[in-house]
């Protein structure tokens, strides 16, 4: 019994590290630009422009 709240508490510290890094992540912007991404495939590499 002593086994499962053991794994508890560490599944609870665990999920509490990965919603930190998330809130983290999306208060310095890592989510913002929902756009370029899609459509980034669309413009040629500058390795391209070189050549």
């Amino acid at each position: 019994m002593e086994v499962i709240f053991l794994l508890i508490l560490i599944s609870l510290i665990v999920a509490g590290a990965f919603l930190g890094a998330f809130i983290w992540a999306s208060r310095s912007g890592q989510f913002e630009d929902d756009y370029t991404p899609s459509i980034r495939i669309l413009f040629p590499d500058e390795k391209d422009q070189n050549t």
